[in-house]
């Protein structure tokens, strides 16, 4: 069996990576071509994408491969979620995409909701809510009278728009759209009623695909540009923890995932949505998964909390590594200090020291003050909000579940990994940590016939990696913390 190479390009919202997937006799190597940063451009108040900085860096990667002389078989793109382009009739981008960090969403939500009550947004799309998802920013650009949305004759989102500047050819995939809160999981189509709300149809959308279809061939430009042929680009889960899902090495369907990164999702995959009073009150969405899947999930707030920390002590002088903050957590005794990691003070605070301060002030705990004790108080605070956020799956989830599987970047966080462990109370495997580009290459893989289905992508992911496996201790001790996190816990600070 010859080698087959693949090319995915796996776009994050600090940095991005192109990334040459070799499958050979059912083993498949990575090596990551190129790493480039993901920069907000900040202006006019607002902060955007550089849709074409990103699309550069594809371009760059591709050339790698012909200078190597490299054969790929096919191109996948998989990027984070809600964000979009808007097209004009001349098939041109009419400007950069609004980061879903931008402030111009603040309001959007709650207005929307005086034309469709919130309880009817979610019966229809069963995603959790969040002011950035895609149905509040187009709400907003419409309040806003924005020119490039007024113009629009296509609206694609990030994945498929940067298929679209390498094919000319405008597609909606599945998983990236089911993130944007306008999508029905049951049709797999775009609700009409609440794109009338926002002043679109469907029609302003690419033909929707599904992963493993392709999307086109790289136009004569780019194959000029590149040195390359005309290579498919096939649609991928075109949203990131679409891809990752597709890569958990699970044996059967008992089990969870967390994708652990900046963002931590933790979620079941799922024959069909989970929508009804328990999962709206507990804010669970339903997102696209491959093979018609949905993936029942909730967001949670991840290593930003530390990551931001990091951040403030470096520009004091202390570049701390995890090895180093770890070795300090450790040295701290246990539970002294908890918050709830999602409450809206740690969205986006000037000082994330002093928001996790002001969190154990206001609950009247210690408040921490090494880097040892912030440290410690964060990734306890997060392993019981996976708790907290696991027992809600298991009331809801159609079958027992047994494990949970960590993947992603934080997947390598030992302590991190066993804390989580205790917590659930159910044995932790951890990895793959390349857990994306894994699932879009395979993905890729099942596109040209080289796999049959997902069950088989997973064996093949399953043979290839050792997972290490955590498994719970220190049960009555866990119990006690949990408690106090949960006397602790607010959503309203």
């Amino acid at each position: 069996m010859k080698q087959n190479n693949f090319f995915a390009v796996d776009l994050g919202a600090t940095s991005g990576r192109t990334i040459l997937g070799s499958l050979d006799e059912g083993k498949l190597e990575l090596r990551e071509l190129t790493r480039f940063p993901n920069h907000l451009i900040q202006t006019g108040g607002h902060f955007f994408w550089d849709i074409y900085a990103l699309y550069n860096e594809i371009i760059n990667g591709l050339k790698v491969v012909a200078k190597e002389g490299i054969h790929i078989e096919s191109i996948g793109i998989d990027t984070w979620g809600v964000d979009f382009v808007c097209i004009g009739k001349d098939g041109q981008l009419l400007a950069n995409p609004f980061s879903y960090r931008d402030p111009h969403t603040e309001g959007a939500m709650d207005d929307y909701f005086n034309i469709i009550p919130r309880e009817k947004v979610y019966e229809i799309t069963g995603i959790q809510f969040m002011n950035f998802n895609s149905l509040f920013q187009l709400h907003a650009m419409r309040r806003h009278n924005s020119s490039a949305l007024a113009a629009a004759d296509k609206i694609l989102f990030t994945p498929d728009a940067l298929s679209y500047m390498l094919t000319g050819q405008m597609v909606t995939e599945y998983t990236i759209a089911s993130t944007s809160q306008m999508l029905d999981p049951r049709t797999k189509r775009f609700d009409p009623q609440l794109l009338n709300v926002v002043g679109v149809s469907e029609q302003q959308f690419g033909r929707f695909v599904f992963p493993g279809e392709k999307v086109g061939e790289l136009t004569p430009e780019i194959q000029k540009m590149t040195g390359l042929g005309a290579i498919p680009v096939i649609a991928v889960a075109g949203h990131d923890t679409g891809s990752a899902v597709a890569a958990v090495p699970a044996d059967n369907e008992k089990f969870a995932y967390l994708s652990s990164g900046t963002w931590s999702l933790m979620g079941i995959e799922v024959k069909d949505a989970i929508i009804d009073k328990n999962s709206f009150e507990n804010n669970f969405t339903n997102e696209g998964g491959v093979e018609g899947t949905t993936r029942f999930l909730k967001n949670i707030c991840g290593m930003w909390l530390l990551e931001r920390c990091r951040a403030e002590w470096k520009a004091q002088g202390h570049d701390y590594g995890y090895g180093e903050l770890i070795e300090a957590a450790l040295a701290v005794p246990a539970f002294p200090s908890l918050i709830n990691p999602d409450a809206p003070c740690f969205a986006n605070p000037p000082q994330m020291i002093e928001a996790i301060r002001g969190y154990c002030n206001q609950t009247k705990q210690y408040t921490p003050q090494t880097y040892g004790e912030l440290t410690r108080c964060i990734f306890e605070s997060l392993a019981l909000r996976y708790r907290q956020v696991f027992g809600f799956l298991k009331e809801m989830a159609p079958m027992p579940i047994e494990k949970l599987h960590v993947i992603g970047g934080g997947s390598k966080n030992n302590l991190l990994n066993q804390f989580t462990a205790n917590a659930v109370g159910v044995p932790v495997l951890a990895g793959p940590s390349e857990c994306t580009a894994i699932g879009n290459i395979m993905l890729q893989a099942k596109a040209n016939g080289l796999v049959n289905d997902i069950a088989e992508m997973r064996r093949v992911i399953a043979a290839g990696i050792n997972l290490p496996v955590f498994n719970p201790e220190n049960p009555s001790e866990w119990e006690t913390g949990y408690k106090k996190y949960l006397s602790v816990y607010r959503e309203d600070i």
